[in-house]
This record gives structure tokens, sequence and C-alpha cells, in this order.
């Protein structure tokens, strides 16, 4: 049996994926340290849309939690062939006050946890020439963000590691590439501390970035900016200094209150 494997499972972009996959006959592997949260939304897709969904509950922020994620997957005698590297965390607020658990643990999940699941992954992948890997990165990751440098700097990571095998990849039947949305309405500027109410931008939904990710993967995009707004914050770059790039962007994300 193939399975899709998702990280982030339990809530947002992550559980949207899932239910979207779902319901085009994927069958799913989900993971999140949200053991509750996983079980409902197994139990209500296996239910809904006749898939099969197994539940990994681990908390990538363990440097061996991906090993762990691989060998459970391997003990479903399945395959997987789809993979995405939904899982992130951020923190609002300048780099020096950060914890430093906290700058650990954004970095462990955010870079560490993307790279070893796809490098534990791609092997199989490449060996039966059938694969797609999807990183969730953001559009925060085209240049630093003020008040957000630790996660802007991992989705940077994200984004260049997804184009660097892009191209190593091609002719292998494995496709990856990297998803790159603006701000996205989830609970995750609750848990990063950032008031989403400051924001200077719109928020786009989950559904948006996901079926733009998945008509991305149709057109064998290498970066996909899921909103016209997206498109244009990343096209108007190339016009101006990177100086007003950081400037702009920190003041479109409005992480301290005025």
């Amino acid at each position: 049996m193939m399975f899709t494997l998702i990280t982030g499972a339990s809530m947002g972009i992550g559980a949207a994926f899932a239910r979207e996959l779902a319901g085009r006959g994927h069958h799913l592997v989900l993971v999140a340290r949200s053991g509750d949260k996983l079980k409902d939304l197994a139990q209500e897709l296996r239910k809904e849309k006749g898939v099969e969904v197994e539940i990994c509950v681990e908390d990538l922020s363990d440097a061996d939690s991906p090993a762990r994620v691989y060998e459970f997957c391997h003990t479903l005698h399945g395959t997987v062939d789809f993979l995405v590297n939904c899982a992130g965390l951020s923190h609002a607020g300048d780099f020096e006050e950060i914890p430093l658990s906290r700058l650990e643990e954004i970095m462990m999940v955010n870079m560490m946890a993307m790279a070893r699941l796809t490098r534990l992954f791609l092997p199989d992948m490449v060996e039966r020439k059938k694969g797609t890997i999807i990183n969730i990165a953001s559009i925060g990751g085209l240049q630093g963000v003020p008040g957000l440098g630790l996660y802007s700097a991992t989705k940077s990571f994200e984004m260049t590691l997804s184009e660097a095998l892009y191209e190593e990849l091609k002719g292998k039947g494995v496709k990856i590439f990297a998803v790159c949305p603006g701000f996205v309405d989830t609970g995750f500027f609750e848990r990063a501390g950032h008031n989403k109410t400051n924001l200077r931008l719109p928020m786009s939904g989950v559904d948006v970035v996901v079926k733009a990710a998945l008509k991305g993967l149709e057109k064998n995009r290498i970066w996909v900016f899921p909103t016209l707004i997206d498109k244009v914050l990343a096209f108007s770059q190339r016009a101006v200094s990177r100086k007003t790039v950081v400037r702009l962007a920190g003041f479109f994300a409005a992480v301290k209150d005025d």
C-alpha cells in the first residue's frame, strides 16, 4: 500500500492537506505531537473518505523523531511515495529575546526535521523512480523579516534546499518543491506570540494554500506562491534595494504593537 506522510497534520495547513488528499484517495500517515487531535482527524477521514489513516505521535523537535517516523512507516508494510513537510514553529520578537531552548526547538522542527525526513524517504522514492515531496516554506523566506528573523531564516533554508533538490532529482521520477504562502489564517500566530490583528496584509485560508500547492505539483513548479499578493510581493523585490525589502517585510508583519 502507498501512503502519504504529512507532518504538522493536527491543525492548519497540515490538516487541510490531510482532508484534501484523503478526498483524492490517498492513504495517510499523520504526524504531530498532539495525539488527541490526530486521533479525531484520523477517525473523521476514515469515516468520511474511506481511506486508511495511521497516526504517529512525535515531537519533531526531538532529533531522533524523524528516524522513529521512518521506522513507523516501515512497520506498516507499505511505502511512502508522497511526503508533505508541513510542521513548523515560530517566535515573534527580537532575536536577542528568544529563549535558547525555543531557538533550538524552532531550528530542529523547521530545518533539521524537514531535512532528515526528506533524506530518509528520498532514496526509496529514487529507487522506485516515483515520489513527491512538498515543503511548506513561507514568503518570509525570501528575505529577513525583522521580529521574525529566525523563522524567516529557517524558511530560506527550506526554500533553497528544495530548489537544489528540484534540480538534482530531474529525470529520477521524484518531484520536490517549496510552497511559499504569505499570512495564513491558522493558530500559528497565537502559538508564536504574534498578534495577527497587527498584520498589514490580508490572510489567506488554508484551502487556498493546499489547492495552489497541488496545482503547482501538476505544473512542476520549483516554488509556489499561492495568492496574487504573494506573487506580487515576490516579483516586486527585483525593483527595490534589499534594505527596502527587509524594512517592508517588517512593516507588513508588524510584530510589535504600535
